[in-house]
């Protein structure tokens, strides 16, 4: 990207895939591949750069949209501050309700966004389900045949079980959207010198070898 700039300001972004005329001289695209930064600053253009040191990541943070601006002889796209998303269900208020915004039949309690919290836990669920439909096979042939199920299995299953209901209220006890981040953010806990162990503090739903 970039951006031509008369008397100290930015007058137009530039995606560098055609020509342009500034004031009576025209140039062709080539001038954004083949000409130096220096030579295309002569004429006014600069190539953009970005400053993403105010960028989140987007699963947690809803981040502002770019701004240009030109100083010190560069053009420069930068952030603003970014909104951490809603970490827990917003309902719908009595006057939205009043107004006829809210579906039929919705009270005060009724969620209308669902939160971080929510949508990750649903997320643990449908893992826990998957991981969990690849052994049922064993309890329908109990059901049907009263083939015992192998101790390994009914292990495996209690400890996914176990396991997802310890994550879930890891989530729902978060504080924040920041701990919820902090809670899958993946880190080395392996104490210095010993060889690296990644894992996020959540940890993780087990699975079959």
């Amino acid at each position: 990207m970039f951006a031509l700039v008369e008397s100290e300001s930015i007058t137009k972004m530039l995606n560098g895939n055609k020509g342009i005329q500034i004031a009576d001289l025209k140039y062709a695209r080539s001038i954004y591949t083949l000409w130096t930064e220096a030579e295309r600053n002569a004429i006014g253009i600069y190539t953009v750069e970005y400053d993403d040191s105010n960028k989140k990541d987007e699963q947690w943070y809803i981040n502002t949209n770019q701004s240009y601006a030109f100083a010190n002889g560069k053009v420069t796209a930068t952030y603003g501050t970014a909104t951490a998303k809603a970490h827990a269900d917003t309902t719908w208020t009595q006057q939205q309700i009043d107004d006829g915004k809210a579906p039929d039949g919705a009270d005060t309690n009724t969620v209308a966004v669902e939160g971080l919290k929510t949508v990750l836990i649903k997320t643990v669920k449908l893992q826990t389900a998957e991981i969990l439909t690849k052994t049922d096979w064993y309890v329908v042939r109990k059901s049907e045949e009263s083939t015992a199920i192998p101790s390994a299995i009914t292990t495996h299953r209690k400890l996914v079980r176990s396991r997802q209901a310890a994550m879930e209220t890891a989530i729902t006890n978060a504080s924040d959207t920041p701990a919820l981040e902090t809670l899958y953010t993946y880190v080395n806990t392996a104490d210095e010198g010993d060889p690296e162990v990644i894992e996020r503090p959540l940890g993780e739903l087990p699975t079959l070898e």
